[in-house]
């Protein structure tokens, strides 16, 4: 049974946490550890808003000095736990807050499009974090380079080699060189035959 994954932004109920259950059981193995250790972020808040809220402590210190016995007791607030930071995107590249580092994403893009294509036979791949090999980017790119196969040339510039590169030059200057030879040769018997001629044609 594979439920739709729309019904996954109600509310955190019972009747949604029995649905939870059944779509976790019919998931496949890799799918579902990877949403156990990055739940999407529905589930997540909304599990965090049905958690108590934990309310400060406050502990009573005793100031146990010698001169003064009958000392008053000090009530000392601690602060209010910090909230739990939001999972990052395993699909991309962090950059650590302190070194500044960038650390590759955890999954590689072949395990990003394995993910993709099981969630996507599952019903699930809006609840999968951001990743080029989504649909929607895919479809996005299509959109904006359209049919465009690399290599082609179409709607780029190939780089080729060295001489295919030169070739469009060489040939006109090669035609411009065949138009000009009897002016060329007319010159070359009026100076003698080469005498005194300096600019040799290549």
């Amino acid at each position: 049974m594979i439920l739709p994954y729309h019904n996954l932004t109600l509310p955190y109920t019972m009747s949604t946490q029995q649905q939870y259950v059944k779509l976790a059981q019919t998931l496949p193995p890799k799918l579902l550890r990877f949403f156990a250790r990055y739940p999407p972020p529905a589930v997540s808040q909304s599990t965090l808003q049905q958690s108590p809220s934990s309310h400060p402590s406050t502990a009573t210190a005793l100031n146990t000095s010698s001169s003064d016995p009958n000392a008053s007791h000090e009530e000392s607030t601690s602060p209010p736990p910090s909230a739990p930071s939001v999972s990052t995107n395993p699909f991309q590249c962090q950059k650590h807050p302190i070194t500044g580092n960038r650390h590759d994403p955890v999954y590689s893009l072949r395990r990003q499009a394995d993910l993709v294509k099981m969630a996507r036979a599952n019903g699930l791949e809006e609840l999968l974090p951001f990743t080029v090999k989504g649909t929607e980017e895919r479809i996005r790119k299509r959109e904006e380079h359209g049919l465009r196969v690399k290599g082609t040339g179409v709607g780029q510039k190939v780089k080729g080699k060295v001489w295919e590169r030169t070739m469009k030059g060489r040939l006109n200057r090669r035609t411009k060189a065949m138009l000009e030879m009897p002016q060329l040769v007319q010159a070359w018997k009026q100076k003698g035959h080469g005498r005194g001629w300096k600019k040799y044609p290549k």
